[in-house]
Protein backbone atom coordinates (compact mmCIF):
# COMPACT_ATOMS: atom_id res chain seq x y z
CA UNK A 1 0.00 0.00 0.00
CA UNK A 2 2.83 2.94 0.62
CA UNK A 3 4.13 2.76 -2.53
CA UNK A 4 0.92 4.54 -4.03
CA UNK A 5 1.11 6.61 -1.08
CA UNK A 6 1.89 10.41 -1.53
CA UNK A 7 0.02 12.45 1.07
CA UNK A 8 0.58 11.61 4.51
CA UNK A 9 -2.01 13.28 7.78
CA UNK A 10 -0.60 13.07 11.27
CA UNK A 11 -2.63 13.74 14.43
CA UNK A 12 -0.88 15.60 16.67
CA UNK A 13 -2.60 13.98 20.44
CA UNK A 14 -1.06 10.66 21.15
CA UNK A 15 0.94 10.88 17.74
CA UNK A 16 3.46 13.35 17.66
CA UNK A 17 2.92 15.07 21.17
CA UNK A 18 2.56 12.86 24.57
CA UNK A 19 -0.87 13.40 26.00
CA UNK A 20 -2.24 11.96 29.09
CA UNK A 21 -5.71 12.18 29.50
CA UNK A 22 -6.32 11.67 32.97
CA UNK A 23 -3.88 14.56 34.05
CA UNK A 24 -6.38 16.93 33.64
CA UNK A 25 -8.96 15.25 35.47
CA UNK A 26 -6.41 14.50 38.29
CA UNK A 27 -5.72 18.40 37.96
CA UNK A 28 -9.55 19.07 38.62
CA UNK A 29 -10.12 16.70 41.37
CA UNK A 30 -7.41 18.38 43.29
CA UNK A 31 -9.22 21.68 42.89
CA UNK A 32 -12.26 19.88 44.34
CA UNK A 33 -14.35 18.67 41.22
CA UNK A 34 -13.68 15.13 41.14
CA UNK A 35 -16.20 14.25 37.88
CA UNK A 36 -14.06 15.94 34.96
CA UNK A 37 -13.48 12.16 33.56
CA UNK A 38 -17.66 11.92 33.15
CA UNK A 39 -17.61 14.73 30.90
CA UNK A 40 -14.33 13.96 29.00
CA UNK A 41 -11.83 11.04 27.96
CA UNK A 42 -9.70 9.96 25.14
CA UNK A 43 -12.93 7.63 23.65
CA UNK A 44 -15.52 10.20 24.50
CA UNK A 45 -16.79 13.73 24.96
CA UNK A 46 -19.26 15.68 25.64
CA UNK A 47 -20.90 18.17 23.49
CA UNK A 48 -19.12 21.07 25.63
CA UNK A 49 -15.90 20.02 24.19
CA UNK A 50 -17.11 19.19 20.37
CA UNK A 51 -18.23 22.80 20.49
CA UNK A 52 -14.75 24.50 21.92
CA UNK A 53 -12.87 22.25 19.06
CA UNK A 54 -14.76 23.26 16.46
CA UNK A 55 -14.48 26.95 17.45
CA UNK A 56 -18.29 27.46 18.20
CA UNK A 57 -17.56 28.19 21.78
CA UNK A 58 -14.52 30.74 22.86
CA UNK A 59 -12.24 30.26 25.40
CA UNK A 60 -14.20 32.51 27.43
CA UNK A 61 -17.60 30.81 26.55
CA UNK A 62 -15.73 27.04 27.40
CA UNK A 63 -14.52 28.52 30.56
CA UNK A 64 -17.78 29.64 31.72
CA UNK A 65 -19.38 26.45 30.95
CA UNK A 66 -17.01 24.31 32.80
CA UNK A 67 -17.79 27.02 36.31
CA UNK A 68 -21.45 26.19 35.66
CA UNK A 69 -20.75 22.39 35.33
CA UNK A 70 -17.62 22.00 37.99
CA UNK A 71 -18.43 24.76 40.33
CA UNK A 72 -18.32 28.51 40.49
CA UNK A 73 -15.05 28.89 42.23
CA UNK A 74 -13.04 28.29 39.38
CA UNK A 75 -10.75 30.80 38.07
CA UNK A 76 -9.77 31.34 34.46
CA UNK A 77 -5.97 30.36 35.63
CA UNK A 78 -7.48 27.51 37.53
CA UNK A 79 -9.37 26.23 34.39
CA UNK A 80 -6.47 26.91 31.55
CA UNK A 81 -3.93 25.14 34.07
CA UNK A 82 -5.77 21.72 34.53
CA UNK A 83 -7.18 21.55 31.05
CA UNK A 84 -3.59 21.82 29.59
CA UNK A 85 -2.56 19.35 32.13
CA UNK A 86 -2.90 16.84 29.99
CA UNK A 87 -0.60 18.07 27.34
CA UNK A 88 2.93 16.59 27.32
CA UNK A 89 6.02 17.31 24.99
CA UNK A 90 7.09 15.72 21.45
CA UNK A 91 10.31 13.68 21.59
CA UNK A 92 12.90 15.31 19.35
CA UNK A 93 13.07 11.95 18.02
CA UNK A 94 9.58 12.42 16.42
CA UNK A 95 10.44 15.99 15.00
CA UNK A 96 13.47 14.01 13.13
CA UNK A 97 10.81 11.70 12.01
CA UNK A 98 8.49 14.70 10.64
CA UNK A 99 11.28 16.15 8.79
CA UNK A 100 12.31 12.91 7.06
CA UNK A 101 8.68 12.36 6.62
CA UNK A 102 8.05 15.34 4.82
CA UNK A 103 11.41 15.19 2.32
CA UNK A 104 9.08 12.08 1.04
CA UNK A 105 5.58 12.67 1.29
CA UNK A 106 3.19 15.63 1.42
CA UNK A 107 2.92 16.36 5.17
CA UNK A 108 -0.06 17.56 6.23
CA UNK A 109 -1.02 17.82 10.19
CA UNK A 110 -4.95 17.48 11.48
CA UNK A 111 -5.70 17.56 15.32
CA UNK A 112 -8.72 17.93 17.05
CA UNK A 113 -7.62 20.87 19.74
CA UNK A 114 -8.97 24.31 20.79
CA UNK A 115 -8.06 27.83 21.62
CA UNK A 116 -6.66 27.12 24.75
CA UNK A 117 -4.33 24.26 23.97
CA UNK A 118 -3.14 25.56 20.79
CA UNK A 119 -1.16 28.17 22.26
CA UNK A 120 -0.03 26.13 25.23
CA UNK A 121 1.36 23.27 23.10
CA UNK A 122 2.90 25.77 21.13
CA UNK A 123 4.83 27.40 23.91
CA UNK A 124 6.12 23.77 25.20
CA UNK A 125 7.47 22.34 21.79
CA UNK A 126 9.10 25.96 21.86
CA UNK A 127 10.73 25.91 25.11
CA UNK A 128 11.85 22.07 24.93
CA UNK A 129 12.64 22.08 21.47
CA UNK A 130 13.50 25.68 20.50
CA UNK A 131 10.46 25.26 17.34
CA UNK A 132 8.87 28.71 17.28
CA UNK A 133 6.84 27.87 14.16
CA UNK A 134 5.38 24.55 14.51
CA UNK A 135 3.11 24.91 11.39
CA UNK A 136 6.20 25.19 9.70
CA UNK A 137 7.00 21.52 9.92
CA UNK A 138 4.19 20.56 7.47
CA UNK A 139 3.33 21.42 4.34
CA UNK A 140 -0.09 21.95 5.44
CA UNK A 141 -1.35 21.81 9.67
CA UNK A 142 -4.99 22.22 10.02
CA UNK A 143 -6.99 22.73 13.97
CA UNK A 144 -10.14 21.33 13.97
CA UNK A 145 -10.93 25.06 16.12
CA UNK A 146 -10.11 27.05 13.17
CA UNK A 147 -11.31 24.89 10.42
CA UNK A 148 -14.67 24.79 12.19
CA UNK A 149 -14.62 20.77 11.46
CA UNK A 150 -13.40 18.05 13.44
CA UNK A 151 -12.44 14.04 12.99
CA UNK A 152 -13.83 11.62 12.84
CA UNK A 153 -16.73 13.54 10.52
CA UNK A 154 -15.63 13.01 6.42
CA UNK A 155 -16.05 16.56 5.73
CA UNK A 156 -12.81 17.50 8.36
CA UNK A 157 -10.85 15.25 5.90
CA UNK A 158 -12.09 16.21 2.79
CA UNK A 159 -11.45 19.71 3.26
CA UNK A 160 -8.26 18.86 4.31
CA UNK A 161 -7.18 16.95 1.00
CA UNK A 162 -8.73 19.58 -1.11
CA UNK A 163 -6.43 22.58 0.08
CA UNK A 164 -3.97 20.61 -1.45
CA UNK A 165 -5.30 18.86 -4.43
CA UNK A 166 -4.55 15.74 -2.96
CA UNK A 167 -6.20 12.23 -3.69
CA UNK A 168 -7.75 10.62 -0.74
CA UNK A 169 -6.73 7.06 -2.31
CA UNK A 170 -3.35 8.14 -2.22
CA UNK A 171 -3.40 9.47 1.28
CA UNK A 172 -2.46 7.94 4.41
CA UNK A 173 -3.73 8.80 7.73
CA UNK A 174 -2.39 8.07 11.10
CA UNK A 175 -4.31 8.23 14.63
CA UNK A 176 -4.80 7.01 17.99
CA UNK A 177 -8.08 7.37 18.23
CA UNK A 178 -9.95 4.29 16.64
CA UNK A 179 -13.18 5.97 16.03
CA UNK A 180 -10.59 8.66 13.66
CA UNK A 181 -9.26 6.10 11.68
CA UNK A 182 -12.91 4.56 11.02
CA UNK A 183 -13.97 7.59 9.50
CA UNK A 184 -10.97 8.68 7.61
CA UNK A 185 -11.72 5.00 5.94
CA UNK A 186 -15.16 6.11 5.32
CA UNK A 187 -14.14 9.49 4.17
CA UNK A 188 -12.42 6.90 1.22
CA UNK A 189 -8.63 7.44 2.77
CA UNK A 190 -6.00 4.46 4.03
CA UNK A 191 -6.34 4.87 7.47
CA UNK A 192 -3.80 3.14 10.29
CA UNK A 193 -4.95 2.82 14.11
CA UNK A 194 -1.66 3.86 16.29
CA UNK A 195 -1.81 1.64 19.29
CA UNK A 196 0.13 3.75 21.89
CA UNK A 197 0.69 0.49 23.87
CA UNK A 198 2.20 -1.38 21.28
CA UNK A 199 4.55 0.73 19.88
CA UNK A 200 4.97 4.70 18.82
CA UNK A 201 4.47 6.45 15.06
CA UNK A 202 8.48 5.93 14.94
CA UNK A 203 7.59 2.49 14.86
CA UNK A 204 5.19 2.49 13.14
CA UNK A 205 6.67 4.61 10.08
CA UNK A 206 8.98 2.20 10.20
CA UNK A 207 6.76 -1.11 10.24
CA UNK A 208 4.96 0.50 7.01
CA UNK A 209 8.26 1.26 5.37
CA UNK A 210 7.13 5.26 5.28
Amino acid sequence: MTHTIDTLILDLGGVLIDVDYTASASAFHALGFPDFDGLYTKARQTDLFDRFETGELSPEGFRDAVRELLGAGLSDADIDASWNAMLGTVPPARIELVRALRQRYRLLLLSNTNAIHVPAFEAIIARDLGITDFKALFHGAYYSCAMGLRKPHAAAFHHVLQQHSADPARTLFIDDSIQHVIGAREAGLHAEHLELEKEDVIAMAARLGL
